[in-house]
């Protein structure tokens, strides 16, 4: 077997072969860290091959999630177009309501888009969209595990945390992550926005140190890191 299908069976198995509810989460950045510049540029870190990668995890999860500043930043449209699969349930969260009315996974109809919400949120949605209702937490955000138990209630057990830095900070802090699969480019940006973005420690016996294993996408290098889940 060559080495490139070798290294997706590792990537993919522990995936597939999951018969438990799964959340992953995906960032790409640079060598230093970074997800975008100053001014929010972020097409295109990665190369086609990590991208590619990315459309094979939408692939076989149920669902996306992503952060309102991701739609509103990069419009994504959240499918799968580079391999063959079908398209996951597209999650937005936006407890404030801020999505803007012209992304396009509010118009496409490309698959079912979840727009999820506080009670103190206003505004109209296009046609099809489901609008969904959660409490936040004292901070005015989502709790990892408000979100994954309304959706592993909706039959959405397989979970793609897509981003932003952000959003995948906070269900990786919140203890709501089996994996993060970490896809740096070999490229120094030296300033703009952080990938993960935790809270301070003290010492290095308090940084997390999970197990993780490396693998050649293109140019780029991916950390497959196993996380221990303390949510549901």
């Amino acid at each position: 077997m060559a080495p490139e299908a070798v290294d997706l069976l590792s990537l993919f198995l522990p995936l597939v072969a999951r018969t438990g509810p799964l959340a992953i989460a995906q960032l790409g950045q640079s060598l230093d860290g970074r997800i975008a510049t100053e001014s929010g540029a972020s097409h295109y870190i990665n190369g086609l091959e990590a991208r590619t990668h990315l459309h094979r995890l939408r692939a076989v999860v149920d669902a996306v999630v992503v952060g309102v500043d991701t739609v509103n930043d990069d419009d994504p449209q959240l499918t799968v177009r580079h391999v063959a699969g079908r398209n996951p349930v597209r999650v937005v969260l936006d407890p404030r309501g801020r999505v803007r009315q012209r992304s396009q996974l509010l118009h496409d109809g490309a698959a079912r888009t979840v727009h999820v919400v506080s009670s103190a949120a206003g505004g109209e949605l296009a046609a099809g969209v489901q609008r969904v209702v959660l409490p936040v937490s004292a901070d005015g955000r989502f709790a990892p595990t408000v979100v994954l138990n309304w959706l592993q209630a909706q039959g959405l057990r397989r979970v793609l945390v897509e981003g932003g830095g952000r959003t995948v900070s906070a269900f990786m802090h919140g203890g709501g992550l089996d994996r993060l699969h970490l896809l740096v480019a070999p490229l120094l940006i030296g300033s703009g926005r952080p990938g993960l973005q935790l809270p301070p420690v003290s010492t290095l016996d308090e940084a997390l140190r999970p197990r993780c294993h490396s693998y050649r996408c293109g140019e780029d290098t991916i950390f497959d890191l196993e996380l221990r889940r303390s949510l549901g």
